[in-house]
């Protein structure tokens, strides 16, 4: 499971275009908290520690425990808005979680073994179809990636959602199929190379022949002739 992550924030005494456009020239982002059958509350945190904990590449999939106004409150971060030409994060929405909730989230998942796989030691290549999972999860229980054992696979080999053991507490949030997470294939070169070998062995076996039998025979007659006259 990804670590909790701490936010100081302070609540938002006005709200607005006006006085969110003020926030962030002090360095602040104005967010939100909702969710969980409570009034929503208006907050701004630090710029610098909101990029700071985006930049730890599972602040999306982490509990993230708001300290507002003496008290603490469970989120899930489900959107960071950020601004089109700097990048800068100008709006930020955390849904409340109950202790008991079950949510929807998007986890990456990770291949290990891979000097175990046949098919990747003699050139395989892995190719990857989701590269995240969408799984339900427990609120206290939202693994931070899925890992993906490789071990035995050979080229052609299709990785199914069916064969994946996930962690105590997450299920599939695609439910009416088997869908594919991964397929190993074989490489250009590997496949050029088959197909250069298909294709020799097209050619006819009598012009294969022909090359074999040295000098045409017609000729060398005709000329052993000539030599007889003279």
């Amino acid at each position: 499971m990804s670590d909790a992550l701490t936010l100081p924030a302070e609540a938002r005494e006005r709200a607005g275009k006006g006085a969110s456009r003020a926030l962030r020239r002090e360095g602040r982002v104005p967010a939100v908290i909702y969710g969980g059958k409570e009034e929503p509350i208006t907050i701004h945190v630090e710029e610098k520690e909101l990029i700071r904990q985006l930049m730890t590449g599972h602040f999306m999939n982490s509990i993230v425990k708001i300290e507002v106004g003496g008290d603490t409150v469970r989120t899930l971060p489900k959107d960071v808005a950020l601004h089109p030409v700097t990048d800068r994060p100008v709006h930020a929405d955390f849904y409340r979680l109950a202790r008991d909730a079950k949510i929807e989230v998007s986890i990456p998942v990770v291949f290990v073994n891979e000097g175990a796989s046949p098919g990747l030691k003699k050139g395989g290549v892995l190719n990857v179809v989701r590269h995240d999972l969408e799984l339900v999860c427990e609120a206290d229980k939202i693994p931070g990636e899925i890992e993906i054992d490789v071990t035995g696979k050979d080229v052609g080999d299709s990785i199914h959602i069916s064969e994946i053991t996930l962690p105590d507490g997450s299920v599939s949030a695609i439910t009416d199929r088997d869908f594919t997470i991964a397929t190993l294939v074989a490489p250009s070169a590997l496949k050029k190379s088959e197909e250069e070998g298909s294709d020799a062995e097209e050619v006819p076996a009598d012009g294969v022949a022909a090359t074999e039998q040295g000098p045409d025979s017609d000729a060398a007659q005709e000329q052993e002739d000539k030599s007889s006259d003279a």
